[in-house]
Formats: structure tokens, sequence, C-alpha cells
């Protein structure tokens, strides 16, 4: 027998001491490895940690392996790994039908068990006796899968196991919104079973998907068929969302230790490298012990001060466990794997020497993990005084195979039996390496030769889609469908991917079938769908930032993008093509845009260069033709060849005919009827936020919902201006309705009640009012087909719907088939988006039942990155949106919220998008804002509009509505940036006034552009275009803007978006720890809070906001969230021990602006001209919200007459007077 080398000896010892602490528990019949000698169940987590020790050890045998004995252990060992994975696979499978559920529901119900039994495989306990649905478990499944299969390894072995592994991608991809109870198995940290969004579950997904990507389960020995297919943008929705989270793990737990896992190995998830840093240091800094790094703060598990009869913890308890949280020494063994893949074998040797220190000696002297340390109970007091001075006992199992299998991994690379490279055959440690700028290729075809001949007379030269062929063209739709018949099993029952979306970075694929090529257009640009697709600046703006977001998405895939775009017969505008679209064009053949490379050319030439992916999921595998195509796919594709984009409406015929007297009397009756609907409130006072306030010098104002019980409906806007009386700001008042269909001379018939959930506002009338109106139906339908113009087809229309119902028979014949008013909807919506009468658009688009794109998408993307929604007008009509909800919910809830007023329930749904997509893009603008609250939103902008126009509140909803999809979204985006805007025309404010009357649309749509003038360097104006303003809109001075109003300005809009200053949370948490509670709007933050809840939980930060929301004025909000901060200095710099009982924190803002008022008097100030008047009433005379005068709103911040001056000062006398508070500025 040949003498073994010393690596062989070496090898050897670790051979046995993973035999003896492994494989000796490893289940012979499923292969699964139970938790003890006492307990059966095996957890996949537990079990897939446990294996990558025997993983690792077979690959370094296989090194070495010159000798038969070396190639039999390699053997031996490799098929453990086999079996445990194929015992884990075998366990899920009997569960296939939770899996093909779980696709649609993503309830915890129908997850998958967390945990099996080793000796049968079956399931150990019910649904509901246990948190199973972990998500990062599954995930890590399946990256374990890829690694071992990309290694060598045949773990799967047959196309049924393929389709199951398949599904199980889908089963995570919805893993960035799917709360989960986590690595821990506990959802919130007081384990009551509520499962949350965890960072560590979305970075494991988000690592399993894109290992498993076009990646062949049979190795070298696949085809076609075994290959699993992923979408990128699944992957990419993860990515975002983790990135937006990190450092913190989730709703309950700032931080968690097990975020090291997706940081460095096994994960890879992350490819920040600054962020990768900041959690690790965040980590070491904040939980890292002498015995390891705790899992989480104040985590009570094992602690002397645990209760261990029950499994959870009252919220006011868990103050308890803080600072003797249990130490795991696990997580040193994360970072040694850590150090060793970045190359720093400094930290590798110092965290060796920390975990070998507090290993335990067994029998034989191996050294053991144990599970974790505690802090004995005599000794918890002391502990909590004075963190990491007493000695600690091991509790738990030992050795604690999870953190003992990578120990063992460690000591294998440290003695060079490993490379990294071998533990990482996807190379998923190279995902934070800079990689090189990706270059966009921009195919754009033409519909046809018209639109071809057009773009020629510009210099673009381009395709037709039939000069493309063989290259078929076809909407993203279609791939959304052909994606469905992946992984669809019929023994299995498995019914393929249930979702219908697909993101940019899979259209920007081409994909090949048989001998067939696709390309597919982006999903935004699906017209047939979105009105907003009608705006060419819009989509202009769209395709710029898919340049963008592509140039910095597109990764780990092999070619470069190609996004196709269609020119299309849509996007003419009065037969001519949109400027936006030729200057968009002409930039892109610079080669840059926006600072992204681009190249445009002709699909054939980028065949060789773009990522091509192959949909051989499509063959009728099952039926034993896999080269053959599916029937049913090869008949949806002859059914959908894309033979145009476009298709042609034309509004009914209208029959010649002169009006008589009675016809305009009818018409006149409904004139407005749309109008009328509107909710819109801009209110110079409180912006419609008509919220009780209790302090003193106010009343309460009429509420938006509130109807005259005498009239039977809302007032007429002449009734609201005799009714509500102005203030004496810049804006003007004026409530607009929101529901009234016919004028006063003309009683309605009651409304039929409509098949969608609103609320149905009672009407009164006589049955002979009843009767007029229905002999009046035929005349009304008469002017319909008579008149020319739009707004008075609406007005009918809105009126028909109203008494009669969409599905009311117009007695019209069209191509013999009846045509409703659906219908006659219908068409007037497809002429009002040819037109681009947006107002109109958005109306009829809300009573069709129309949705925008991708509403839920977008609300999913604002909620994962933990902001709240609030949708319908505050106060009184607010809904909450909290977590995701379907399509077709989200659409009702937000028209419920609106009642009738269609306009605005889709312009929510449009401003829902565009945040989304500024959250996808600039996520810096939502920086310190926890919940967006869109009907507030709504208010400011037309408030905004108001103000810049100086025209009153009807006119500035009107034109609010009247904007363009572009439009809108770049008014938002300067409401949310906080830019100004002017109007650059000196007669403008004429032209918009009458453009409002006239209903002239076109002539009043605003476009808000930067101003390059140096004296407006940070600001931007609208220009209001029309023919009669183009001529004189670049000579027009610009006045000199009015610094009055300025600063009220700034805290409307900063409390309408919630905005509060950086760290605020945080430091009312400290507040609160030096009070008894604070009192708001007669809400109470009460101080236990800080018993249950760690200063940076995001929990704590919407316990406060939800508080702060109770106050129905924004710029009081602002105040309010002022004088907290004032609050928070005084316990920054230890100016008060304790402030004694409660704070109400408004009566410091009310002492503040009774101070101010004083100082005023005595300099003679501008308030003494309102408030400050000598023998002034209770009363105030400027109308300032919440009892505060509109000049102390108006006040700068800083400075000695500043806001925070007087809210020190008010502060002041909430401290004993011994201790007088110092202050460079009072």
């Amino acid at each position: 027998m040949r003498t073994r080398s010393n690596s062989g000896v070496r090898l050897d010892y670790y051979q046995r001491i993973v035999h003896k602490l492994i494989l000796d528990h490893q289940q012979p019949v499923t292969g699964l490895f139970p938790a003890s000698r006492h307990n059966d169940h095996a957890w996949i987590r537990d079990n897939l940690y446990c294996i990558l020790a025997v993983w690792g050890l077979s690959m370094a045998f296989k090194k070495i392996a010159d000798q038969d004995e070396d190639r039999a252990k390699t053997y031996e060992l490799e098929q453990s790994c086999v079996k445990l994975m194929r015992g884990l696979l075998m366990a899920m499978m009997q569960q296939k039908d939770k899996v093909e559920k779980f696709k649609t529901t993503q309830h915890p119900l129908d997850s998958l068990h967390a945990k099996y039994s080793s000796i049968t495989g079956g399931t150990v306990v019910k649904d509901d006796d246990w948190g199973h649905l972990q998500i990062d478990a599954i995930s890590l499944y399946l990256l374990i899968l890829a690694q071992m299969t990309a290694s060598g390894l045949q773990i799967v072995f047959s196309l049924d196991e393929v389709a199951f592994i398949q599904n199980l991608v889908f089963y995570i991809e919805s893993a960035y919104c799917t709360p989960d109870y986590g690595i821990w198995e506990r959802g919130d940290k007081t384990n009551h079973g509520l499962p949350e969004l965890n960072a560590s579950s979305i970075g494991m997904a988000k690592a399993a998907l894109e290992a498993m990507n076009e990646l062949d389960l049979f190795g070298a020995r696949g085809g076609p068929s075994s290959i699993i297919h992923v979408l990128a943008d699944e992957a990419q929705k993860c990515q975002a969302v983790l990135q937006s989270m990190l450092p913190r793990e989730s709703n309950s737990k700032e931080l968690d230790s097990g975020l090291l896992s997706i940081i460095s190995y096994p994960a890879f998830a992350v490819d920040d490298p600054q962020l990768i840093a900041k959690t690790r240091d965040t980590i070491v800094s904040k939980m890292q012990g002498k015995y390891g790094c705790k899992r989480f703060l104040r985590d009570g598990h094992k602690t002397p001060r645990e209760d261990p009869n029950r499994l959870y913890y009252e919220p006011w308890e868990l103050r308890m466990f803080e600072k003797i949280e249990c130490e795991w020494p696990l997580f040193f063994c994360y970072l040694i794997l850590d150090y060793f893949f970045q190359g720093d074998k400094d930290h590798v040797s110092e965290y060796m020497q920390k975990l070998e220190s507090i290993m335990i000696r067994g029998d034989d002297t191996i050294k053991l993990v144990p599970e974790l340390y505690s802090v004995p109970a005599d000794r918890a007091d002391a502990e909590q005084r004075e963190p990491g001075s007493q000695e600690r006992i091991p509790l738990g199992r030992c050795p604690f195979i999870w953190g003992q299998s990578l120990y063992i991994l460690g000591k294998l690379l440290q003695e060079g039996f490993l490379a990294v490279g071998e533990l990482d055959p996807l190379n998923r440690r190279l995902c934070s390496e800079k990689k090189p700028d990706v270059v966009v290729q921009i195919v754009i075809l033409a519909e046809d030769k018209e639109i071809r001949d057009k773009l020629m007379e510009y210099d673009l030269h381009v395709q037709t889609i039939s000069e493309v062929a063989p290259i078929e063209v076809q909407p993203a739709r279609v791939l959304s469908h052909l994606y469905t018949y992946l992984g669809r099993n019929k023994k299995l029952g498995l019914s393929g991917r249930k979702s219908r979306d697909v993101g940019i970075l899979s259209t920007s694929k081409l994909y090949s079938l048989n001998d067939r090529i696709f390309a597919f257009t982006p999903q935004n640009f699906d017209y047939e769908e979105y009105y907003m697709t009608r705006d060419p600046a819009l989509l202009a703006s769209t395709f710029t930032a898919n340049v963008a977001f592509l140039g910095m998405s597109w990764k780990q895939m092999l070619g470069r993008p190609t996004i196709t775009l269609l020119a299309t017969h849509y996007l003419l505008d009065q037969g001519k093509i949109p400027m936006a679209m030729i200057t968009t064009m002409k930039k892109l053949k610079s080669g840059y845009i926006n600072g992204t490379r681009v190249t445009l050319g002709n699909l054939g030439d980028f065949l060789s260069t773009s990522a091509i992916t192959n949909l051989s999921f499509l063959g009728s595998q099952e039926d034993g033709y896999p080269d053959k195509l599916n029937p049913q796919v090869q008949s949806y594709l002859e059914e959908h060849l894309l033979k145009s984009f476009s298709n042609k409406f034309a509004f009914l015929p209208r029959p010649a005919g002169a009006r008589n007297a009675k016809v305009l009397r009818r018409k006149m009756s409904v004139r407005g009827a749309i109008k009328k609907t509107r909710s819109i409130n801009v209110d110079s006072e409180t912006l419609g936020m008509e919220g009780e306030y209790f302090g003193p010098h106010s009343e309460k104002k009429s509420s938006w919902l509130e109807v005259e019980n005498q009239l039977g409906r809302s007032p007429s806007p002449e009734e609201a201006k005799k009714r509500i009386t102005k203030g004496t700001s810049t804006t003007t008042l004026l409530t607009t309705p929101t529901i009234e269909i016919t004028k006063e001379e003309s009683p309605p018939p009651p409304k039929e009640e409509k098949n969608k959930n609103v609320g149905v506002r009672n009407r009164t009338a006589s049955e002979s009012q009843t009767l007029y109106a229905e002999q009046e139906t035929d005349e009304l339908i008469a002017v319909l087909r008579e008149t020319e113009s739009l707004d008075e087809q609406g007005d009918i229309l809105q009126y028909l719907v109203d008494t009669h119902g969409l599905d009311f028979d117009t007695g019209m014949i069209e191509n013999g088939k009846h045509v409703t008013v659906k219908d006659l909807l219908k068409a007037l919506y497809e002429k009002a988006c040819t037109q681009k009468l947006w107002g109109l658009v958005r109306h009829t688009a809300g009573m069709l039942g129309k949705r925008v794109e991708d509403l839920a998408k977008a609300v999913t993307d604002l909620l994962v990155r933990q902001k709240q929604i609030t949708v319908g007008m505050p106060p009184n009509n607010e809904h909450t949106i909290t977590a995701p909800l379907p399509e077709n919910e989200l659409r009702q809830l937000i028209h419920l919220a609106y009642g009738d007023d269609e306009s605005t329930a889709m312009l929510t749904q449009e401003l829902l998008v565009y945040l989304a997509m500024f959250i996808r893009t600039e996520p810096q603008l939502f920086l310190e804002m926890l919940r967006l609250r869109v009907g507030l939103i709504i208010q400011v902008m037309a408030t905004e509009l108001s103000r810049t126009l100086s025209c009153n509140g009807e006119e500035a909803s009107e034109h609010l509505l009247n904007l363009s999809p572009f439009e809108m979204k770049n008014l938002l985006y300067h409401i949310l940036s906080g830019k100004e805007f002017a109007i650059n025309s000196a007669n403008s404010l004429f032209l918009v006034k009458e453009n409002i009357r006239n209903k002239a649309a076109r002539g009043g749509n605003f476009s808000i552009v930067s101003n390059k003038s140096n004296r407006y360097t940070k600001k931007s104006q609208i220009i209001l275009e029309g023919k009669s303003l183009h001529a004189d809109a670049e000579e027009a001075p610009i006045a000199e803007p009015d610094r009055q109003g300025q600063w009220l300005r700034r805290r409307r809009l900063d409390g309408a978006l919630n905005r509060v200053p950086r760290d605020f949370y945080p430091k009312v948490w400290g507040v609160l720890e030096k009070c008894q509670g604070l009192v708001i709007q007669g809400k109470v933050l009460q101080q236990n809070l800080t018993q249950e809840m760690t200063s940076g939980e995001l929990k704590f930060a919407l316990a406060v906001e939800t508080v702060l929301n109770s106050i129905p004025q924004p710029e009081y909000r602002q105040l309010v969230v002022e004088a907290l901060m004032v609050l928070t200095l005084v316990v920054e710099y230890n100016a008060v021990q304790d402030f004694g009982g409660t704070i109400t924190v408004e009566d410091l803002v009310h002492r503040a602006n009774e101070i101010f008022l004083e100082d005023q008097m005595n300099c003679n100030g501008d308030a003494t001209l309102c408030c400050a008047k000598a023998g002034r009433s209770d009363a105030l005379v400027c109308g300032g919200a919440g009892g505060v005068c509109q000049l102390l709103y108006d006040s700068a911040p800083s400075g000695s007459y500043g806001t925070m001056t007087y809210l020190a000062r008010a502060v002041s006398l909430l401290l004993p007077p011994d201790r007088p508070l110092e202050c460079a500025v009072c």
C-alpha cells in the first residue's frame, strides 16, 4: 500500500470528523438529518447547511484522488449529498398541491412545510401549527441545488422533477412582496405568528433566481427540456427591494446577523460593495460580542428572563432582554467565510482565534461549535449595566451542526484543501465586481411604409415590420402568454407560471423557437391597454427611463439588451410624428442618451450581439414530441400574429337635422354633468383637510363629503361660492362638489344602482320628473349624435350612465348590432385620446373601468420599499393600503374612495404609477417619507396650480385634470422634489382662464421645464401650450418672484408629503424615554412603545406617523414636527433628565405662537396687521391653520425670529427653573 501524503492524512482526519458529527446521523432511507437524537424533525435549512461540509470535503478529496480509496471516498461523500438533496426533493414533491396553490394565493397556510420527518419524509406538524412559510429555506435549496449541479453532481433524474423545480422557481418569484416567517421562523420578533417582509428571505430568493436561470439540471448530459428558465425581472425586483431595506431586516427587526448569509457566502445577493460593507460593519458594531453575534436586538430566546412556558412574548417585556441577548458562535463562522472570499487573511485568523477560543472539546478532543452562549440568571443585572463584562454559559445543541459544518468549510479553506471558487462554481462571488458599461441596442420599426417615409423626412432610416422578416415582432402580452406554458406538468398537476407580468429585462432579449426568432416590444408600450401610452411625450420619457434602467440592471446575462420600438399610427398627432419622439430618436443617433451608451440599428444587424433565449419549453414534451411545437401555442401564435398595433375607431355618424328649442333645453340641463362629479378641493387654509381641531381659535369647516339634507345632493359651484368665505392667503378658496348630475332647473331622476363597488348617493325626485326625464332621453341621444363637441357628448353620456346605466340600449344600430351607452363611451374615449382631451380621457376611462399600466405592480413597488399608501380625499375618506392587493381589488378600493369622481379615481391610479417610477429610479426623493397620501398630493398639485396661475380652485382642478400624462408626471416630480415653478408669459393668466371657460383643453396644457435663467437657477417654469402663446413665450419677461409665502408653501408641501427631518423617529424615541407620553391631536404616544420597540424599528416610526397624520392641516403638522425636533435637542444635550408627565406638543406650538405675537407687537411687525392687533378678539384674523398666525408659518426655521427660536423658548418653560435652556438663538 502506498504511503499517504500529509494532505491525504489531514483529509482523512476531516473525513472522520464529518463522518462522526454529520454522516452518522443521516437517515439511511430518506437521507435527511434529524434535529437531534430525541427529535426526528428535519428542517430544510439546517439540513442544507449540514451537507455543505460533506460537499466541500468531497471536492477536496477529488483533487488528490490518485488512489482508488480516495476516489471511493469522493464518490461516497458526493452520493451522501445527492441522497440528502433528493430526500428533500421527495419530501417537497409530496406537497406538490401546495406549490400549485401557493403560486396563486401566497397564503402562509398554503406554503410548503419548513420541516419534515427524517424517517418517512412526511409532514410532522399541521399547516397552522408552525410558521412554515420560510421563503429563504426553499430559496437556499434551489441555490445549493444549482451550485452542486454546476460542480458536476447529478441530483435531478427526470423531466417531472425538472417541472417541479421550475415551479419552485415560481414559488419564490414573489419573495420581494411576500411576508414570511424568516430565517428564525418567528416573523415579528414578539413571536405572535405575524409574518413580515424579511431582507434575508428576499436576498436568498434573489440569489436562487439568478443561480437557477438557464441552468441545465441534467448537467452535461442534458438538453433543452431540462433547462430552468427565470424571467430576469423577477430577480431584479428582489434586488431593488433588498437594496432599499438593507441593513434593516424587517419592520420589527432593525438589524439581523442572518443578513451575513446574503451579503456573502452562500448567497452573494448584494452587488453594491458599499452596501455590503455598511451591513457587515453595522452587524459587527451592534451585534458582536465575545461569544459570537446576537441574532437581533431584544432577542429573548434562551435568555434567563424568558418565560420557557410560552412561545410568544408580551410587547412590554421585550425591553427586559436588551443587552442580555444570547450570542451565537455560528456568526463567527459566517464572518470567517466572508473574509476568505474577500481574501482578507488577517481577519480570517482573528475570527478563527475568537471562534476556537469559545469552542468546546468533545470526548475525543474534537472541537465542537455550541449553539449559543447565554448569561447566567444571577449575572443578568450586571451584564445589563456593563455589556460584555460577564462570563456566559453554552446552551442548546452541541455540536450545533449548522455552525459546525461552516467551521469545517473554513478549516478546509484555511489549510488550502479548497479554493473559494470550488465552493462557488457559479461565480456568484463576482457579482459585486465592477462590470463594463452596458451598450443598449435600439431598434425602431415602422408600422408601414407611410410611417417609414415620415421618419425618413427627419433623416431617420428605419425598417418596416414586414422588412425585418423572418424575425417576428410581437407585443409583450404574447411573451407573457407563452411563459404560462413554462413548468406545466399534467402528471404532477402543475399549471405553470401564473404571473402575467413581463418586464423590460425580459422584453429586451430576443427569443428563438425552432427556426423562428421573436422580438417583443416593452410592456409599457402596449397601446391597446393604457391611455397613458397615447401621450408621445410620456412615451419618450418612459423610453429614456427604460434605457437608463437597462444600463444599470443588465447583469449576469450573455449578450446585449435590445429594445424594439414600433412607430405606429397611434403616435401620430394630426398626421405628424410628434417632436418629442423625433428629438429622442435623434439623441439615439449620438450614441449616448442621458449617460447610457446606445446604438441604433436594424434587428438583423444585432442578431449576433443580442441576448437570445431558447423557448424550448413550448415543445410537446409530455406527448413525446419535444421538437414539435405545442398545438395550443401554434394556434395562439397564428391567431396573434401582429398585423397592426392600431385599431381605428369612429364615433357614430350624426344624422343631419336642426336643433329645436326643446332639444337645446335638454342639452342645457346636462351641461357640466362631468364637472360636477369632481371632488378635488383646493382650500388655501386646509388643502381640504377639514378634520376637527380641538385647539383654540378654530371652528370646524364643512367637509367635502357632507351633503345638504334638504337638497339631497352636493352644493353646486355657485352655492359653494356663497357658503364659503375666502381666506387672505394668495390661493383662492373654492370647494367643488362631489356630485351633481343636472342643474337645478332640471331635477334628476332616481339613479339606478350601478354594478360596481361605489357608494350610491340618495337622490330625491318625484315620479312625474322621472317620466319627464325618460321622455327626453331620445332628444338627448339626438343631440348626442348631432353635436361635434366632445365635452357635450361626455356630459350627455354621463347623464345617461347615471340615469340608465352602461348597458342601456340607445336605439342606435351599428353594423347590425344594437349600440349601448358603453359602446358610445368607448368611441368617445378613443376620440378623446386622438384629440388629446386628457380630462375627458381620464373621466371616460374611469367610467369604462379601465386601469392604468401595472397598477398592482406599482403599488407593490411602493409598499415593499416600506412606504404605506392612502387613497381618497382626507380626512374622512382615506383608505390605507398596507399590503399588496390584486388589480381588481385595488381598482375597486380606489373607486370606492372617490365615489362618483371617476376623473380623480383615474388620476390616482396614474399618480401611483408615476410614484412607483420615481421610487425605482430616484429613491432619494422619498427619503424620510413613510406614507404617501395620494388624495392630499392631488390637492397640493391643484393648490400649486391655483397659486401659480392666480386662478380659483375650480379652474385649477379643471386644469390639473386636463394636463397630459407627461405634464402630470412632471408636475408631480416638481412637487416631490420641492422645486418651484413660475409662468413666463405676461398674458398667460387671461389665456388660462379663457381656455378653462371655453374648455379648449389643448390650449391650456402645461409643460414644466427647467429654467436656465440666472435668476431662476433652481426653479422651473410652466409654459402654457397653445398657438396663441408660441409666439411670445420666449419673449415674455420673467417677473421677480414674491418671497412672501415661501416658507408657508414649503411647510405645506412637506406636511402633505409627510416628510420629516433625518433620524427624526429614533430621536422621538429618545424623547419618549424621558417622559410619560407625547400627546398630539388628542392621541397619545405611550412611553411603553420604547419597551416594545427599538429606536430604529420601522414599527415605531409607523406608530409616530399614524399619530402625526391625525393633524388635518399639513403646515400645522410640520410645526408640530419642528416642536418635536426641539424636544429631541433637549434630550440630545442632556438638558433634562426627565420631563415628568405627558407633553402636549400642540401646547408648545401655541405657546410659541403667543411669544411670536408678543414680539410682533413689541417691534410693530407685520403680524400687527392681523393676529397681533391690540385688543383683538379670540378669532384669528389671518385664518392660519390650527389657530397659528400665518406669518409664523411663513417664518424661516432659523434666526432670531425663526420658528425654532420661538419653539425653543416655549420648550424652555417645560424645564425646571434651575435648569434653564442654553440656546444660542434665544
